[in-house]
C-alpha cells in the first residue's frame, strides 16, 4: 500500500516560548513642589543667634528642636500732650489716677528721677492719650486745655477754701473712751470722733509690710458718720484702692480727714459741712468681721498729706 507512512515517530515537543521578565527600574526621586507657604515663613537665622537654636539639618541627632530666638517688642510710644499744673497736696500717684495714666510714664516724660518727686506750681506734662476723669483727693487742679472729658462733661474744679466761722475752743478735757465723742485741738483745727463705737483697727504697721493709715471703728451698720470737723468735701466715690466708698474733707490748718468702707454717703463734691454733721453711714466693706469705718487724719507736711495717729489728735 502506498500513499502514506506508518510508524513515523512524532515530531520532538518544543515548550512555548516564556516572556522576558522586565528590567526593574528605581522611581525616580520625588520632588516636592515649591510653593509659598501661607502664615509666615522661619527668618533666617541671623549671626546673632547660636547653633543651637538653627533649625535642624539632615545631620541633626534625633529629637533636635528648633529653638526660635525671642522675639524682640518696639518699644511703646508715647506723645506728649497739654501739661497739668501741680497743686498743693497733689501727689504724682494722683495725678496718674486722676488723668488714667500709670506713673512711670509720668516720670519718663518729665525726667522726674526715680522718686517722682514733684512741687507746688510744676507744670507736669501728660500723655496726648490722658483722659481727665474728675477731680482725685491728691490731684486737684483745674482741668488742662485740650485734655479728654468724658461725656464731653467739665471736670469739677478744685474745692474751695473751707468758709465759715473758726471752730470754737475746746471744753475742758473731760475723761472718755473711743466710743464717745468730743472734741480735741490738733493744730489749728478741732477734730472729734466721726462715730460711736470700738477701736477695731489700730494705726501702724500691721504685718507683712502693709500698714494702716489710720484706725478703724466698729459700730452698728448704717450708724451716722459725721465730720471731724467744719471743711470742704473734696472727694466722694468709690475708686481708691481698698478703701470701699469713701468721703474726703479738707479743714482749715492743712489738714484731712478720710472715711472710708461707708455703706452709704449723704455729702456731694465741693459741699461745705460743718462739724457733727452726718456725711454717710456705717457699712460692711472694711474686712473687720462686723460693720466698721476706716477714718484717718492727715496733715499737709510739705507737698504731702500725712498720715497721723487719730488717736493722738481726737479726745481721749
Amino acid at each position: 500500500m502506498t500513499g502514506y507512512a506508518t510508524n513515523v515517530p512524532p515530531p520532538p515537543y518544543t515548550a512555548p516560548s516564556q516572556p522576558t521578565p522586565p528590567v526593574y527600574e528605581a522611581p525616580p526621586p520625588a520632588i516636592a513642589p515649591v510653593e509659598p507657604i501661607e502664615g509666615g515663613a522661619l527668618p533666617p537665622p541671623s549671626s546673632g543667634v547660636s547653633a543651637d537654636a538653627q533649625p535642624p539639618t539632615a545631620s541633626s541627632p534625633p529629637g533636635a528642636t528648633y529653638v526660635p530666638p525671642p522675639a524682640t517688642t518696639a518699644p511703646t510710644t508715647v506723645s506728649a500732650g497739654a501739661a497739668y499744673v501741680i497743686q498743693p497736696g497733689d501727689t504724682i500717684s494722683g495725678v496718674g489716677r486722676r488723668f488714667q495714666t500709670p506713673v512711670q510714664i509720668l516720670i519718663d516724660l518729665n525726667g522726674l528721677g526715680p522718686r517722682g518727686a514733684i512741687t507746688v506750681g510744676q507744670s507736669i506734662i501728660l500723655p496726648d492719650s490722658a483722659v481727665d476723669t474728675g477731680t482725685d483727693p491728691y490731684a486737684t487742679g483745674p482741668t488742662p486745655r485740650g485734655v479728654l472729658v468724658p461725656e464731653n462733661g467739665i471736670a469739677p474744679p478744685p474745692p474751695p477754701p473751707p468758709s465759715g466761722n473758726p471752730a470754737t475752743p475746746p471744753p475742758p478735757r473731760q475723761p472718755a473712751t473711743s466710743g464717745q465723742t468730743g472734741v480735741a485741738a490738733a493744730g489749728s483745727v478741732a477734730l472729734q470722733w466721726p462715730v460711736r463705737g470700738d477701736i477695731v483697727r489700730r494705726f501702724g504697721p500691721v504685718g507683712l509690710g502693709e500698714r494702716n493709715n489710720g484706725i478703724n471703728i466698729g459700730a452698728p451698720a448704717g450708724a451716722a458718720v459725721v465730720a471731724a470737723a467744719d471743711g470742704v468735701v473734696g472727694y466722694v466715690g468709690d475708686d481708691l484702692p481698698g478703701q470701699g466708698l469713701t468721703v474726703l474733707i479738707t479743714h482749715r490748718g492743712g489738714w484731712r480727714t478720710v472715711y472710708g468702707h461707708l455703706g452709704s454717703a449723704t455729702v456731694e463734691d465741693n459741699q461745705t459741712v460743718r462739724a457733727g454733721q452726718q456725711i454717710g453711714t456705717v457699712g460692711l466693706t472694711a474686712g473687720d468681721g462686723r460693720p466698721s469705718i476706716h477714718f484717718e487724719t492727715r496733715r499737709m507736711q510739705g507737698d504731702e498729706p500725712v498720715a497721723i495717729d487719730p488717736l493722738t489728735v481726737l479726745p481721749r
